[in-house]
Protein backbone atom coordinates (compact mmCIF):
# COMPACT_ATOMS: atom_id res chain seq x y z
CA UNK A 1 0.00 0.00 0.00
CA UNK A 2 0.95 3.59 -1.02
CA UNK A 3 2.28 6.14 1.75
CA UNK A 4 -0.21 9.05 1.84
CA UNK A 5 0.41 12.32 3.97
CA UNK A 6 -1.93 14.89 3.65
CA UNK A 7 -1.78 18.65 5.19
CA UNK A 8 -5.04 20.59 6.82
CA UNK A 9 -6.55 22.36 9.15
CA UNK A 10 -9.37 22.53 11.12
CA UNK A 11 -12.53 24.03 9.61
CA UNK A 12 -11.27 22.67 6.32
CA UNK A 13 -14.35 21.38 4.09
CA UNK A 14 -11.70 20.18 1.24
CA UNK A 15 -9.68 18.52 3.80
CA UNK A 16 -12.57 17.23 5.31
CA UNK A 17 -13.57 16.19 1.76
CA UNK A 18 -9.94 14.67 1.12
CA UNK A 19 -10.20 12.75 4.36
CA UNK A 20 -13.45 10.99 3.51
CA UNK A 21 -12.44 9.97 0.11
CA UNK A 22 -9.25 8.00 1.77
CA UNK A 23 -11.58 6.68 4.27
CA UNK A 24 -13.91 5.59 1.85
CA UNK A 25 -10.92 3.73 -0.10
CA UNK A 26 -10.08 2.60 3.12
CA UNK A 27 -6.45 4.04 2.73
CA UNK A 28 -4.66 5.26 5.78
CA UNK A 29 -2.97 8.32 6.06
CA UNK A 30 -0.74 10.75 7.68
CA UNK A 31 -2.26 13.74 8.79
CA UNK A 32 -0.19 16.40 9.41
CA UNK A 33 -2.11 19.37 11.21
CA UNK A 34 -0.07 23.10 10.10
CA UNK A 35 -2.74 25.29 12.36
CA UNK A 36 -1.47 23.47 15.39
CA UNK A 37 2.16 22.47 13.58
CA UNK A 38 2.87 25.66 12.16
CA UNK A 39 6.16 24.36 11.76
CA UNK A 40 5.57 22.14 9.25
CA UNK A 41 3.87 24.61 7.03
CA UNK A 42 7.46 25.99 5.53
CA UNK A 43 7.99 21.75 4.81
CA UNK A 44 4.37 21.72 3.29
CA UNK A 45 4.78 25.04 0.94
CA UNK A 46 8.15 23.45 -0.40
CA UNK A 47 7.37 20.00 -0.96
CA UNK A 48 4.07 21.37 -2.92
CA UNK A 49 4.96 24.83 -3.73
CA UNK A 50 1.52 25.67 -2.79
CA UNK A 51 0.65 27.42 0.09
CA UNK A 52 -3.06 26.11 0.21
CA UNK A 53 -4.37 23.24 1.90
CA UNK A 54 -5.13 20.43 1.73
CA UNK A 55 -1.75 19.37 0.06
CA UNK A 56 -2.07 15.24 -0.30
CA UNK A 57 1.17 13.04 -1.25
CA UNK A 58 1.51 9.91 -2.35
CA UNK A 59 4.55 8.20 -1.86
CA UNK A 60 6.26 11.59 -1.87
CA UNK A 61 4.54 12.52 -5.31
CA UNK A 62 2.66 15.79 -4.42
CA UNK A 63 -0.72 15.18 -5.93
CA UNK A 64 -2.20 18.83 -5.09
CA UNK A 65 -5.75 19.49 -3.25
CA UNK A 66 -9.10 17.77 -2.51
CA UNK A 67 -10.28 18.54 -6.12
CA UNK A 68 -7.03 17.11 -7.78
CA UNK A 69 -7.51 13.95 -5.36
CA UNK A 70 -11.15 13.59 -7.05
CA UNK A 71 -10.23 14.14 -10.60
CA UNK A 72 -7.77 11.13 -9.90
CA UNK A 73 -10.89 9.00 -8.79
CA UNK A 74 -12.90 10.35 -11.07
CA UNK A 75 -10.17 9.45 -14.25
CA UNK A 76 -10.21 5.55 -12.34
CA UNK A 77 -6.05 6.41 -11.56
CA UNK A 78 -6.35 6.66 -8.16
CA UNK A 79 -6.20 3.64 -7.01
CA UNK A 80 -3.73 2.44 -8.98
CA UNK A 81 -1.30 5.15 -7.38
CA UNK A 82 -2.37 3.94 -4.21
CA UNK A 83 -1.50 0.11 -5.00
CA UNK A 84 1.48 0.90 -5.38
Amino acid sequence: MATVVIYTKAHCSYCTHAKNLLDRKKVSYKEIRIDLNPEYTDEMIAKSKRRTVPQIFINDQAIGGYDDLAELERAGKLDSLLQN
